[in-house]
């Protein structure tokens, strides 16, 4: 079974930086898109950025842009944030998505999804 596995997140300093990575385990799959959605606690699951494969199109949320760069690679399944001028409101737990999520900008459950990295800012 194909599972999502995300790394990279840590504690940092509000303009701090760091770099997520998500990869695939346990095989291969297809997607149109995959991309980044955070949690806080009490929030919904919100989306961050994605990047659809066909003519490598990027899209991020209005609180990210200028500061995030999402970037991968179809054939290897795989998807990175470079995250800059961390603010403490990034601070979430961040998930690595493939499916309608990444195309539409919303929560589908029944897309493929990873288990979390947790990304905390101090300020």
């Amino acid at each position: 079974q194909v599972q999502l596995v995300e790394s990279g997140g840590g504690l940092v300093q509000t303009g701090g930086s760091l770099r997520l990575s998500c990869s695939a385990s346990g095989g291969t799959f297809s997607s149109h898109a995959m991309g980044w959605f955070r949690q806080a606690p009490g929030k919904e699951r919100e989306f961050v950025a994605s990047i659809r494969w066909h003519g490598s199109m990027t899209y991020y949320a209005d609180s990210v842009k200028g500061r995030f760069t999402i970037s991968g690679d179809n054939a290897k399944n795989t998807v990175n944030l470079q995250m800059d001028n961390l603010k403490p409101e990034d601070t979430a737990r961040y998930y690595c998505n493939a499916g309608e999520g990444s195309v539409w900008f919303r929560y589908y459950e029944n897309d493929l999804w990873g288990q979390g990295t947790q990304v905390t800012v101090s300020s």
